[in-house]
């Protein structure tokens, strides 16, 4: 598995206080939307998940998986745009 880094960073607005964190890469993603997500298993949720696996693992380029993370956090009310 390798790192793979997004183009630009997604900002994203987590936990009760709404802390931002800028999610520049794959595995940062990976974490956000396995541990701290607000509505997992929704299906923009799974595809995001994916995405950013198959983006360590080099099938995709990281900004597909960027792109479907923008989609997950803004379905979920945590894009900071």
């Amino acid at each position: 598995m390798q790192t793979a880094w997004f183009s630009k960073p997604v900002a994203v607005s987590v936990g009760v206080a709404g802390s931002i964190y800028y999610l520049s890469n794959t595995q940062q993603a990976i974490e956000l939307l396995t541990t701290h997500w607000r509505d997992p298993g929704s299906p923009k949720h799974q595809t995001a998940l994916r995405a950013c696996r198959r983006a360590t693992s080099g099938d995709v380029a990281p900004d597909i998986a960027r792109s479907a993370l923008v989609e997950a956090a803004r379905e979920a009310h945590i894009l900071v745009e």
